[in-house]
């Protein structure tokens, strides 16, 4: 299957890769110029176009600490600035997507509506976590009305993309990642699902992928962290896709620029 192609009927490409925005207006750790967010925004969209990424998911990663909920207006605002300024990088040929982290997925769908972008993440869709930003709940309910009304017409609903078992986190209550995945992808009404290591960059339990594989066959899974080329063979045996943010940087450095010939090696296994 051709990178570009989407899967199973979503308007998702097999191989996202990521733009990690620098700290944002609002944010600890900012540093006073959106120049500069954008400016690197640019500069990695473009190597991931240019190495055949077919989709690229925008994410304010510099905003630690993470807010468990609501952003503020002012992290919107620059996010959907920063989606509109890659979208004009990269051109109509690649698909962009949107996650705020942590967990508003409402926002994600704001930006969807305001940039047409065509897919957003959300790290707690069903059951609970605690995270290093305290419990966090998933919203199902509310998202999934909250996208109803912003995309009346089930034809241009941005895609929605569930962790289970979300990274840097552990699930409340005793879920068997299995059942999660049946109650986050069958009733409560994600479009694909994603399954991660422990944190960023860390490699898939094999065994937990199966699990979810086995548990819905039926759904599109994506890998969330620690996809490799030397990993990819047997995650792809259970998967049907890649986010991939830490292995395309410059050495596999997390706060390095992406790496162009890295993303051209990822995007050969999806060819």
């Amino acid at each position: 299957m051709n990178d570009s192609g989407m899967t199973k009927g979503l308007p998702v490409p097999r191989f996202l890769g990521v733009v990690h925005l620098l700290p944002l207006p609002g944010s600890p750790l900012y540093g006073g110029s959106m120049n500069s967010v954008l400016e690197a925004a640019k500069r990695d969209a473009s190597a991931l176009a240019a190495g055949g990424a077919g989709g690229i998911i925008v994410e304010n990663f510099g905003d630690l600490p993470f807010r468990p909920g609501a952003v503020d207006p002012e992290t919107v605002a620059a996010m959907a600035l920063c989606i509109e300024v890659v979208e004009r990088e990269v051109g109509a040929g690649v698909t962009l997507g949107a996650n705020v982290l942590r967990n508003d997925g409402r926002s994600a769908l704001g930006i969807c509506a305001a940039t047409g972008a065509s897919f957003f993440r959300v790290n707690v869709h069903a059951g609970a976590a605690v995270t290093d930003q305290g419990v966090i709940s998933g919203a199902a309910d509310e998202t999934l009305r909250h996208r109803v009304a912003l995309f009346p017409d089930p034809a241009e609903r941005p895609a929605l993309m569930a962790d289970v078992h979300v990274k840097h986190a552990s699930p409340l209550g005793d879920s068997e990642i299995g059942l999660s995945a049946q109650d986050t992808f069958r009733r409560a009404g994600a479009d694909a699902l994603i399954v991660s290591g422990t944190g960023t960059g860390a490699g898939v339990d094999l065994a937990e992928l199966r699990r979810v594989r086995e548990a819905v066959p039926e759904a599109p899974i994506w890998i969330g962290s620690g996809f490799t080329p030397q990993t990819a063979e047997k995650l792809l045996s259970f998967a049907d896709g890649a986010i991939v943010g830490t292995w395309i940087k410059e050495a596999g450095r997390l706060a390095a620029p992406v790496d162009v010939e890295r993303v051209r090696e990822v995007a050969a296994l999806f060819a």
